[in-house]
């Protein structure tokens, strides 16, 4: 009788448990060890006093091809945002809609002061162009940053500056737009085709519905457990665990090991230098105020287009998904890229006064922080043609691979394609 092939995944992240998940399917002995006590890496949600709490503000964006492929969506019970966002300045608010998408936003956007008739006509015309396109193919060719690309495109500086450098900073942490262009050209293909939502009940029901179908399909997951080392052979590879509790080091075999955990872990354990370890970092801060709070932003990110001290972008999470808060409180959040130095209380009176200035008629001294959120490595930088550097599944020697963001880009699109991509590898090459 053959033994069946066994392989060890090390990381319960979205990038291990579609590895885990994938090669289980595929009829493979696979367990998977998570160094925190539950699975999800970067994407989890905590519950507290009623309010849930996303590590930082995500969203999934419903028209990544890997998430359709990977992901249960009706089983998330998706809350969508609505298209566009309003732009925030001193004393005053404008929103900027998809018309497409959003027809009752048509008057708001046209009569919007804050972006020019010329720049309105420039998305629409990339919504069409981007719309029909292989998104497969976006990677290829020339790069630039997206601020260049954004003025070779014709846009205005007061496009960029009032809603450009906000929204796309809160999509890579780069309010400068120094980012490469392929990821706005990815991500503005999946706004024009798609929507950005949240599962009604956190972030953190993506991983635990990705880890309960690899358990259904054979995946052995321990939580609780830190790969310190690995050692790859000729013919199987070994890892050394360290189980929280425990004195003394574990020794597991397998015929191939898959590391899929942060991407400084991952070039600590498997000595791959182009892992990129440079960091974009952020703090977001909940708050939540008393009652039923009308924003008048409806399901709208909330962008601040002056910058200076205050936040990025203020996100309505209860208006957009009411489980995120109790009955009768409102939850809302406030980024601030980078790695601010201020204390929390410091942070929410930039937010408070913020607030203040963008609504002039209103106070908000019952604002109060529910939760701060501080994550120093959120994405690893991305300018212009780094991905052409980016490991793939088999950089490292031996039966040694690598399913994560960095080998495609930094996204939860990257991530799930990394552990489809790393799986397809191991079963290659273990069948070869």
């Amino acid at each position: 009788m053959t033994r069946t092939a066994s392989v060890t995944v090390v990381g319960g992240g979205l990038a291990g448990l579609v590895t885990a998940r994938t090669l289980a399917r595929d009829g493979f002995d696979v367990t998977l060890y998570e160094r925190r006590d539950d699975v999800g890496g970067r994407v989890r949600t905590t519950e507290r006093d009623g309010y849930r709490l996303d590590r930082g503000f995500q969203v999934l964006f419903t028209a990544y091809p890997a998430v359709r492929a990977e992901l249960d969506l009706p089983a998330l019970d998706l809350r969508e945002f609505a298209p566009g966002a309003v732009i925030a300045r001193d004393g005053r608010r404008s929103a900027l809609s998809d018309p497409f998408r959003d027809p009752e936003g048509l008057p708001e956007t046209l009569c919007n002061s804050d972006v020019a008739l010329t720049d309105k006509l420039g998305i629409f015309r990339l919504r069409h162009q981007f719309a029909g396109r292989d998104p497969d193919r976006i990677f290829e060719g020339p790069d630039a940053t997206i601020g260049q690309y954004l003025r070779d495109q014709g846009f205005s500086d007061r496009f960029i500056d009032n809603f450009a450098a906000p929204f796309y900073g809160g999509i890579t942490l780069d309010r400068s737009l120094s980012t490469s262009k392929r990821i706005f050209e990815y991500t503005f293909r999946a706004l024009a085709v798609g929507s950005i939502a949240v599962p009604a009940k956190g972030m953190g029901r993506i991983p635990s519905q990705l880890a309960a179908s690899a358990e259904s399909e054979g995946v052995v997951i321990e939580t609780g457990v830190t790969v310190t080392e690995i050692d790859t052979g000729d013919d199987e590879v070994t890892c050394t665990l360290e189980t929280v509790g425990n004195t003394g080091d574990k020794i597991v075999e397998a015929d191939a090991v898959v590391v899929a955990t942060d991407p400084p872990t991952a070039r600590e354990l498997t000595g791959v230098e182009s892992i990129p370890t440079t960091a974009k970092g952020c703090v977001t801060q909940y708050y939540t105020l008393p009652g039923w709070t009308d924003l008048e932003i409806g399901r709208r990110l909330l962008l601040n287009a002056d910058g200076g001290s205050g936040p990025n972008h203020v996100v309505p999470h209860s208006a957009v998904a009411p489980a995120y808060a109790p009955d009768g409180s409102t939850l809302l959040s406030a980024t601030y890229l980078g790695h601010p130095e201020p204390d929390d209380e410091t942070l929410a009176d930039r937010t408070q006064r913020a607030l203040e200035s963008w609504y002039p008629d209103r106070r908000f001294d019952d604002l109060e922080t529910v939760h701060t959120e501080r994550i120093p490595f959120a994405q690893f930088a991305q300018p212009p043609g780094i991905h052409e550097s980016l490991p793939g599944p088999r950089a490292p020697e031996g039966a040694c691979y690598l399913a994560g963001e960095y080998t495609r880009w930094s996204s939860i699109q990257g991530a799930l394609e990394s552990g489809r991509r790393a799986a397809l590898a191991v079963r290659v090459d273990i069948e070869s």
